[in-house]
């Protein structure tokens, strides 16, 4: 009964935002393209991501979308190919742009998102896979809007927390990946930005075990000056897994283990969430995870800016969401809408372990000027990035 409640409500808020021009059996073509190479080795025993992350997300929202479009009379589609090859996933993604595909959904890291923008200069992707930084700020896409939360925005929003609980002195831990170095240098900005200390950094270059010797290796790893937080940039859980109950001094761990910033997460339940969750559960029979709910959001937004347009030209569609005037739900409790200068979504961060929702950032008393979500990430002036003022 609350489901059929809720399709009927995303029925009537969509039919209100509607132009007045007729649309008459209107088709809508969305691909997904997703990058998936072979997982590396990891030390730990850490839970892999699931093999459809941002799929599933994607297929929910094309439910949604044809439950409320049948009123409009409006038909969305969706065209998938995934794979382990940058080379495979182009060629696939210019077969569906040659069967008139613009708009798409892209599950991938930022230098494949990248090939991706070049290669479909007439289409608007959405990016659901890369947190890349650059992205945002000085490699920016005048053809890509963000739906994922950039290392910025995550670490922003667990800065926030640290200074209002005043642990204000940072044991930083970076493994070796890219990715690590790059959220750690997002962890070293958002330091700074918050009056907070790295009192010492140490790089994780062992390549022992840890299931056998976490407990006599990590107490020695973690020896240091005093400090109030370890903070850890091991996106992969290579070792960061092992970090927590096994440091020096009784210390709580945060950043891609522990406490952790997230774009959704399971225990995120207030404000319809919990409806999302039952949905995405039945959907996929498992919880979803911030890479779904960007592929989720994105197909969404699409339905949102197709719906208040009466068409589907990508131009017009990213010319709306750069704009203050498309609505986008996303049960946080907040208008989200995307930022004018980079296409990055405005959103509320979760801050959470495995199995509880600890706070929720932006924190209370963190204002801003226009949007206190602009308190997370690249505001206008931390960044080159002026999509508005350029055309598709």
């Amino acid at each position: 009964m609350r489901t059929l409640i809720f399709l009927i409500s995303l029925a009537f808020t969509s039919a209100s935002y509607a132009t007045t021009k007729t649309t008459t059996n209107l088709e809508v073509a969305i691909g997904y393209l997703a990058y998936q190479p072979a997982a590396r080795p990891l030390l730990s025993n850490v839970i892999p991501e699931p093999t459809d992350t941002g799929l599933r997300g994607a297929e929910l929202a094309l439910v949604d979308n044809n439950s409320t479009g049948r009123f409009l009379k409006q038909h969305y589609s969706l065209s998938t190919d995934i794979s382990a090859s940058a080379e495979t996933l182009l060629a696939a993604a210019l077969e569906q742009h040659a069967a008139g595909t613009r708009l798409f959904v892209v599950n991938a890291p930022q230098s494949v998102l990248r090939q991706l923008a070049t290669q479909l200069p007439d289409s608007l992707l959405f990016n659901a896979g890369s947190a890349d930084d650059e992205l945002r700020q000085a490699a920016c896409l005048s053809n890509v809007l963000h739906t994922l939360p950039s290392d910025a925005m995550l670490t922003d929003a667990l800065a926030q927390f640290m200074a209002l609980r005043q642990w204000q002195r940072w044991l930083l831990i970076v493994g070796q990946a890219p990715e690590d170095i790059a959220y750690a240098n997002a962890l070293r900005r958002s330091a700074k930005r918050f009056g907070l200390k790295i009192i010492a950094e140490k790089t994780w270059d062992f390549s022992s075990d840890q299931r056998r010797s976490a407990s006599a290796e990590m107490p020695l790893f973690t020896q240091s000056k005093e400090y109030d937080v370890v903070v850890v940039a091991d996106k992969a859980g290579d070792f960061g897994e092992y970090l927590p109950y096994n440091t020096w001094l009784p210390r709580p761990v945060i950043g891609t283990q522990g406490l952790t910033p997230v774009g959704w997460h399971k225990t995120i339940e207030t404000y319809g969430a919990a409806q999302l969750q039952k949905r995405f559960e039945k959907h996929a029979d498992r919880w979803m995870n911030s890479v779904d709910f960007a592929a989720w959001i994105a197909v969404r937004s699409i339905a949102s800016a197709v719906t208040k347009l009466g068409h589907v030209d990508p131009a017009a569609i990213r010319q709306l969401a750069l704009s203050d005037q498309l609505p986008i739900d996303g049960f946080k409790g907040r208008k989200l809408s995307f930022r004018p200068w980079s296409g990055q979504l405005r959103q509320p961060i979760a801050l959470v372990h495995p199995r509880s929702l600890v706070s929720t950032s932006p924190q209370e008393g963190y204002l801003h000027p226009h949007n206190e979500m602009d308190s997370l990430g690249f505001d206008k002036a931390e960044t080159t990035c002026h999509l508005s003022d350029k055309a598709l």
